[in-house]
């Protein structure tokens, strides 16, 4: 395992136990790498990855925050993600981010399509898993931010907060495949242009066809010997969840 990645490891620990304080600010970077003892680097590299998927949040001039959205104790969706499974969750963004994509093109700001844009060239030269995967968070997540809606963002935090669990690295693991990478990264760059482009129904769009192909190979690494059958969010409707 990557240095970075034990690195994130251990915060996701502190951050699950309470040791950096719900809604606390972190340790400044150099004291907080000394005494995990890591590099600064590995460090920085771990809180972008917390960052894309919103378990914190850095604000210039004050520090890195743990976000009170992060999933924890006794939070409203906590018993229920427990119990949930990959192919779930999938749904549920096939049902949510679509719209969002949507509104981040009708909403978001130059600051927001400058970030986006630099993101998509993050997700298209990633040079291994971890990074992709890290760049992948970041994307989507900055378009749940660009939406401006407080309640999505907070639907799509509790949603990722669930692909921490050993089914999802499970299925990672199986499926690390850098053909699948390019695909995905060129769809990143359409949705990109679509919302830079102000084209909501094209945005919405595309955002579904990339997760529809996302929740179709999940499907086929979980379950190999039913490839060929139809997933839920396809039947009755005609419509095949390809890669675009």
């Amino acid at each position: 395992m990557e240095r970075y990645a034990l690195t994130l490891s251990k915060i996701r620990k502190m951050i699950s136990a309470g040791e950096l304080g719900r809604g606390g600010r972190l340790p400044p970077e150099r004291e907080l790498a000394q005494a995990l003892g890591v590099g600064r680097r590995s460090l920085r590299r771990a809180l972008d990855v917390l960052e894309g998927e919103g378990q914190v949040s850095r604000r210039q001039g004050r520090g890195t925050f743990v976000t009170s959205s992060e999933i924890g104790e006794g939070g409203p969706l906590n018993g229920v993600l427990e119990h949930t499974n990959p192919l779930e969750v999938m749904e549920v963004r096939l049902a949510v981010e679509p719209t969002i994509a949507r509104l981040a093109s009708l909403r978001a700001s130059r600051c927001d399509i400058s970030r986006l844009r630099r993101l998509v060239e993050e997700t298209r030269n990633a040079r291994n898993s971890a990074d992709y995967q890290a760049a992948d968070a970041a994307f989507h997540r900055a378009i749940a931010e660009a939406a401006r809606n407080t309640l999505f963002l907070a639907l799509y935090d509790a949603l990722h907060a669930s692909r921490q669990d050993a089914s999802w690295e499970r299925l990672s693991e199986n499926g690390r495949c850098f053909k699948r990478q390019a695909v995905y990264a060129n769809d990143h760059r359409e949705i990109f242009e679509a919302i830079a482009e102000r084209d909501s129904e094209r945005a919405q769009d595309i955002m579904y066809r990339h997760l529809s192909d996302v929740q179709r190979s999940l499907f086929q690494r979980a379950f190999p010997a039913s490839a060929t059958r139809p997933l839920p969010a396809e039947a009755g409707n005609g419509r095949v969840a390809d890669a675009g």
